[in-house]
């Protein structure tokens, strides 16, 4: 039976190498095509947030099962006694300068990543590198002070929620108007879904930041 199986294998190797595609008798470009059907200039956020939402969706919530099992595997672990970071001057400052840097860039991709190049999810990782950068610099106790107070952990949660629910409400066909190609508020849906993504991975990559200097010590 492995012989069939073999014959066959080469059979379709052979057909991939040296059979030709059919050309379609109609040429569209893809890239237009995205673009008139999402309403927004940037392709790459048309095809996540429109044509691939279902990849979108579960790629949200692998993330969040990620941040859970960090949470949980190291729930049992015995916390650094004394966790060190960052004191002297100069360290402080271009880490703090880093951090206002990458937090104003996550900022404007998550606002206009429908628009240009970027989306929500490189805003997310801008937003929780300038986390990261304050976090190597700051006591742990200040850092998960100011992560209560805010209600990160409730916010992070709201955002997997509420980008669920609009995404099955778009999936079902309900929109809102795309409004004028190329402005600020266009695309329907889509920067909503943008700025949720943004505002999820960023709250939740300051989640395991936390975890993992209260376990395992500075990064």
């Amino acid at each position: 039976m492995k012989w069939i199986y073999i014959v066959a294998g080469i059979a379709l190797f052979v057909q991939m190498l040296f059979v030709p595609n059919p050309e379609p008798d109609l040429l569209v470009s893809i890239v237009e095509t995205v673009v008139e059907d999402s309403g927004v200039p940037n392709a790459v956020s048309g095809i996540i947030f429109r044509n691939r939402l279902y990849d979108t969706i579960f790629e949200v919530v692998v993330f969040t099962i990620a941040i859970v099992g960090a949470k949980f595997l190291l729930a049992n672990e015995k916390p650094f006694c004394a966790i060190y970071h960052f004191d002297d001057r100069p360290s402080i400052v271009l880490a703090r300068l880093g951090a206002t840097i990458s937090a104003l860039v996550g900022i404007e991709l998550a606002i206009r990543g429908h628009l240009s190049p970027g989306g929500g999810f490189a805003a997310g990782v801008a937003g929780g590198t300038a986390i990261g950068l304050v976090a190597i610099t700051s006591s742990p106790e200040w850092m998960q002070a100011i992560y209560q107070r805010w209600r990160a952990a409730t916010w992070e949660k709201v955002s997997v929620l509420l980008f669920i629910v609009l995404s099955a409400m778009t999936l079902c066909g309900l929109e809102l108007p795309h409004g004028d190609l190329g402005a600020l508020v266009s695309g329907g849906i889509l920067p909503i879904l943008n700025i949720l993504v943004a505002i999820k991975v960023a709250l939740g990559s300051w989640a395991v930041v936390l975890v993992f200097i209260h376990y395992r010590g500075l990064l």
